[in-house]
């Protein structure tokens, strides 16, 4: 089977080159993975270069089961090198000292079980791969393929999204095609996929994030410059 379209072809060229450029690049690269359709697809794209390269999760605790199972299943499948990013204290020790943060907080529960986490994790790296595409929300019409992306502690990495231009059909054409299991969620209407507490079903069929945090928020604070 060949991708359907010229234009399709010609995006996953220019993704194709834009991970090489990347990793032609000296330091260490990550990417990160929430196991959603893009994430997949841009891993599959990095580790066609390199295998090894760390698969950066963040460990919310707040998960979906079959988000879990699904993890589990596609790091065996694919022999992952995945790295679990945990927040410092539990779920349980949050919920106690704070109560339940996504209700009452949410933008301060992101902070400290994704925010956080991540941006201490990056301080090792400097090449970040990502799965954002300018389609998913509002907050991304304006995303670069190539971000320099700053860190509170002052550093600065090169942020790559490969997927920056491509649209939903591209990314589920690319999966059908090379045999890339997806999420079971998607087959009850999830479109944005995050933690269990604070995803819905879209509230608007033109935004796939519609349904993240009630419709209160699009953006957890990690791509707050793709908000911006």
């Amino acid at each position: 089977m060949v991708l359907e379209t010229l234009e399709t072809k010609t995006k996953l060229d220019e993704a194709r080159l834009a991970v090489d450029e990347a990793l032609a690049g000296i330091g260490e690269s990550c990417v990160t993975c929430s196991f959603q359709a893009e994430d997949m697809v841009v891993l599959h794209l990095v580790r066609e270069r390199r295998p090894e390269i760390p698969v950066l999760f963040l460990e919310t605790g707040y998960h979906f089961a079959e988000v879990y199972k699904y993890r589990d299943e596609m790091t065996a499948r694919y022999g992952l090198n995945l790295v679990n990013l945990v927040p410092a204290q539990t779920v349980q020790q949050q919920e106690t000292q704070f109560g339940k943060l996504y209700q009452t907080q949410p933008d301060q529960c992101c902070k400290l079980r994704k925010v956080g986490p991540l941006f201490d994790a990056l301080e090792k790296y400097e090449i970040w791969f990502t799965g954002l595409r300018r389609v998913q929300s509002p907050t991304r019409a304006n995303l670069q393929v190539i971000d320099d992306f700053p860190l509170p502690s002052g550093k600065r990495l090169k942020k790559i999204s490969p997927l920056a231009a491509w649209t939903d059909k591209d990314v589920w054409t690319f999966a059908r095609e090379h045999d890339i299991p997806l999420l079971p969620l998607y087959q009850l209407g999830y479109t944005s996929i995050g933690c269990e507490p604070c995803t819905l079903l879209p509230i608007d069929p033109e935004n796939a994030r519609s349904g993240r945090w009630a419709g209160r928020k699009l953006e957890c604070g990690i791509h707050i410059s793709e908000a911006k």
